[in-house]
């Protein structure tokens, strides 16, 4: 299916790896020139590399910048003034006792996973309502929808995130811009492998992924009962930032395998 992404500038942020990456992947293959976002030269440049070797003729530019941090956000707009396409991916996790998260801990986990949103959503919506076009995506989580108690602070940013994607999505009445956020289930990063290798320490990755994912598992709600692969994430994004999407506004679309319990 051609998504008639071809022209279109997008950005990804934090998209040297994980899902961030396999959304760039996605969006290149489709046409689109896409902005790839890390922290270090050595992570863009290694990105650019990966994604090329799958998309061959991937028009790729390179961003160095923390969005994480308000400086970060001043260089990108700096970098990028106007955009067809933002996709928010960049966030971090962590698991910790409630009693022991500390206002610090509270103060990051806001200050990327959320300002970051808020900071380009601020310069970047604006400038597509001028120009009656555009695509905002959001990067939420199942924990926004399923609070988790060992991710407090983590699970409030993500329902945050699904709160102010709605509202930006009412300041788009009567134009041609979308603002989305997708709910993704446990996906199969780096970062998730680890985390479940750690809690099953004696099994081999596959036998941990099917305990943690099966029946009394920590994820024994998913009617897939295995992780989500990044990719699965990225097409996912790469439609609803097409024009095939173009009635698709002010939606928490789920892709979290059956994880969720709710019909809405």
């Amino acid at each position: 299916m051609d998504l008639h992404l071809a022209g279109k500038l997008a950005l990804v942020t934090a998209s040297t790896g994980g899902i961030g990456r396999e959304i760039a992947t996605s969006l290149a293959r489709e046409g689109a020139t896409v902005i790839v976002n890390g922290r270090t030269e050595e992570s863009v440049a290694a990105a650019i590399e990966h994604i090329q070797s799958d998309v061959v003729d991937a028009n790729l530019r390179p961003l160095v910048a923390d969005n994480g941090t308000a400086e970060g956000a001043g260089m990108t707009v700096n970098a990028f003034p106007s955009v067809d396409i933002l996709v928010n991916n960049l966030g971090v996790y962590e698991a910790a006792a409630f009693a022991d998260e500390t206002d610090e801990d509270w103060a990051r986990m806001f200050e990327i996973n959320l300002m970051s949103v808020v900071r380009l959503s601020r310069h970047y919506l604006p400038v597509m309502l001028g120009l009656d076009h555009g695509r905002i995506l959001m990067l939420a989580s199942e924990a926004a929808l399923m609070p988790a108690p060992e991710m407090a602070h983590y699970s409030a940013s993500k329902a945050a995130i699904l709160s102010l994607s709605r509202s930006l999505a009412e300041m788009t009445k009567g134009s041609r811009v979308t603002v989305n956020s997708i709910v993704a289930g446990s996906t199969k990063t780096e970062g998730v492998i680890d985390f479940i290798s750690s809690i099953y320490p004696d099994q081999t990755f596959d036998e941990a992924e099917a305990i943690f994912m099966g029946p009394g598992g920590g994820r024994f709600t998913s009617l897939i009962q295995r992780l989500i692969l990044p990719e699965e994430i990225a097409d996912l994004v790469a439609f609803v930032a097409s024009p095939l999407a173009s009635a698709i506004n002010g939606s928490a679309l789920r892709c979290d395998g059956g994880l969720v319990r709710s019909m809405v």
